[in-house]
């Protein structure tokens, strides 16, 4: 069942080729489809799970796949542990051949800075997260553009003001951006502050 209402069609999987032309929305759920053991799931605006992780028995392993909803691994991310500081890195997987390409660095000093690859330019782009004044909203922002939004997440509430529990978020992600890489980001901080 892949959404949170039955409905008769089933849903289009994400697709990162695609970039909307307005702002997309979606609900990050940090738990697991799978009973009693550990991840997240994630619904768009419509209800449909568009992706979902699964740690099964661990929380915070050491390696974490980031699925669509028909189990396609779109990235896999991998802690490594250096000297001082670790870094998770981030393989985008292409479906044709099975393989994976380092897409992207998360390191954390003083802030949480993500280095990704264009594969096209090859060219260097930083993002950097920024944590908002409560506890579980953040900021993803570009750096080489001035600050630029590129995706913001917080506490998801109704539309009354109720917010939902410590476990239910909302993402909003601004247009012309890979949703994919977004949600691998993002998933990737849950982990460095043991979410999932």
């Amino acid at each position: 069942m892949s959404r949170v209402y039955p409905q008769t069609h089933s849903p289009s999987p994400p697709s990162s080729d695609l970039t909307p032309l307005k702002a997309e929305s979606f609900t990050i759920w940090m738990k697991s489809l799978v009973f009693n053991t550990h991840g997240c799931t994630v619904y768009n605006s419509n209800g449909e799970i568009v992706y979902r992780v699964d740690n099964y028995d661990n929380k915070c392993c050491q390696e974490v796949y980031l699925m669509d909803i028909r189990g396609k691994v779109l990235f896999s991310l991998l802690r490594k542990k250096l000297r001082l500081f670790g870094c998770w890195d981030g393989y985008k997987w292409d479906a044709c051949s099975a393989q994976k390409q380092l897409w992207f660095r998360v390191r954390k000093h003083r802030s949480i800075f993500v280095s990704l690859c264009d594969d096209i330019t090859r060219s260097e782009c930083t993002y950097k997260i920024v944590r908002m004044d409560c506890k579980l909203g953040f900021k993803i922002v570009d750096a080489n553009q001035e600050g630029a939004l590129v995706a913001e997440i917080k506490q998801k509430q109704t539309t009354t003001g109720i917010k939902f529990g410590s476990d239910v978020f909302t993402l909003t992600v601004q247009p012309h951006v890979d949703q994919s890489l977004i949600m691998a980001i993002v998933m990737v901080y849950g982990l460095i502050n043991n979410q999932i």
